[in-house]
C-alpha cells in the first residue's frame, strides 16, 4: 500500500464523519490517486489545494437543495449601472457622489447579460447605482430588463422631473418597483447622513412614483444613531399605504465610505451576485471592495455563478460558517 494511501487511511479514518481532514500531496499526480479512493470509499474531495487537499469524510448532501429559491445564489442578479451620484451619504457602501467616476455599463454590455441571466436561471434583476437615474437612458435598460425580468431599481427619487420625469412617465408598470432610500419619518436624520434638504425632495419622489402608478418599495438604512426611527418610520409607512413587502429597514455596512457598521466578509453573507463595469461581487453591499470580488468580468455568467455556488457550498459543508442575508432589497 503507498504510504498516500496510508495517510488517506489515517487521516479520514480519524475523521468524525461529517467533517473535514486535510491530507498532503506529494505531486500533482496524487490528486487522481485520491479522487479514486474517495470514490471507492464513500468519501468526497472538497477542496483541491497547492500541496494538499481537503476531504469530506462521508457523502455530502447539497446544503444548497435545502435553501429557499430567494436564497439560493443565482435567484437574484445585482446590477450597478453607474457610480455617479447627486448624493454623498456619508455611509455609501460603494463610494458614491457627484464625483465619483461614473463606471457606466451600457445598455449594450446590459442587454448581453441579462440574456445569460436568463439562460442561467435568474428569476429577478436589481439594478442600482450610483444613482441609476442620473443616466439619461435609464429609461432605455429598464425597458429592456422589464422584458426580461422582474426588475427593482434603487433610488434616491430626487430626479423626478423634466426629460427624466417624462421618460419616467412613459415606462411600463409591469415587472418594474422603484425602491426609494428613506432614512427617517422626519427630515433630521435623513438630511443629516443624505444631504440638507434631500428628505423633503425624496419624499415628493416617493408621492409622484405612487401618484405615477408604480409599484414602490421604500428602504431606510439606519446607523448607530436611529434611536426610535424605525418605529417612526413604520407609522409613515402605514400613512403612505406601503404594505409589510413594500418596507425594508437595513442598517448600515461598514464598507466604502461608512467607518462603523456591520462588518460582512464572503463567509458572513450569503451571495447575491452582483455585476459592475469593473467585475463580479460577492454582494452589492461591497462592490468595491477587492475582497469580495468574484471575477473581472461576467461572461461566461454560467461560469461565474457556478464558481460563487460552489464557494458558499464549501462554506456551509465546512460548517465554519452561519451566513446571513443582508436585505440590500
Amino acid at each position: 500500500m503507498s504510504a498516500l494511501i496510508l495517510r488517506l487511511v489515517e487521516q479520514v479514518g480519524a475523521t468524525p464523519a461529517g467533517s473535514v481532514t486535510e491530507v498532503a500531496l506529494d505531486g500533482p499526480d496524487d490528486l487522481a490517486s485520491v479522487a479514486r479512493w474517495c470514490e471507492a470509499t464513500g468519501n468526497e474531495v472538497l477542496t483541491v489545494l497547492p500541496d494538499a487537499v481537503e476531504i469530506h469524510r462521508g457523502r455530502i448532501a447539497d446544503p444548497l437543495a435545502s435553501l429557499p429559491p430567494e436564497r439560493r445564489p443565482g435567484h437574484r442578479l445585482w446590477v450597478y449601472t453607474n457610480f455617479h451620484c447627486n448624493l454623498a451619504c456619508d455611509y455609501c457602501c460603494v463610494e458614491s457622489s457627484p464625483t465619483a467616476a461614473p463606471r457606466v455599463l451600457s445598455t449594450a454590455e446590459l442587454s448581453r447579460l441579462l440574456e445569460a441571466a436568463v439562460a442561467s436561471g435568474v428569476e429577478e434583476l436589481y439594478i442600482t447605482g450610483g444613482e441609476p437615474f442620473m443616466l439619461i437612458d435609464m429609461d432605455e435598460r429598464l425597458r429592456l430588463a422589464t422584458s426580461l425580468l422582474p426588475t427593482t431599481v434603487l433610488t434616491n427619487a430626487m430626479l423626478f422631473r423634466g426629460e427624466r420625469l417624462r421618460r419616467l412617465e412613459a415606462l411600463p408598470r409591469d415587472n418594474l418597483t422603484l425602491q426609494i432610500s428613506l432614512d427617517s419619518a422626519t427630515p433630521g436624520l435623513h438630511d443629516r447622513h443624505r444631504g440638507s434638504g434631500s428628505f423633503e425632495r425624496a419624499l415628493d419622489g416617493i408621492r409622484c412614483a405612487l401618484d405615477l402608478g408604480f409599484r414602490v418599495r421604500v428602504a431606510a438604512t439606519l446607523g448607530e444613531d436611529a434611536g426610535d426611527t424605525e418605529t417612526e418610520l413604520e407609522r409613515l409607512f402605514s400613512d403612505l399605504g406601503l404594505d409589510d413587502d413594500q418596507r425594508v429597514v437595513r442598517r448600515v455596512a461598514r464598507q466604502g465610505a461608512a467607518n462603523s457598521g456591520l462588518t460582512v466578509s464572503r463567509t458572513s453573507l450569503v451571495p447575491e451576485v452582483c455585476v459592475t463595469a469593473e467585475g463580479v461581487w460577492w454582494h452589492p453591499v461591497a462592490a468595491i471592495d477587492p475582497a469580495m470580488k468574484v471575477a473581472d468580468h461576467w461572461a461566461p455568467f454560467d461560469e461565474v455563478l457556478d464558481s460563487v455556488r460552489e464557494e458558499y457550498r464549501r462554506h456551509r459543508i465546512r460548517g465554519d460558517v452561519l451566513a446571513s442575508t443582508f436585505p440590500c432589497a
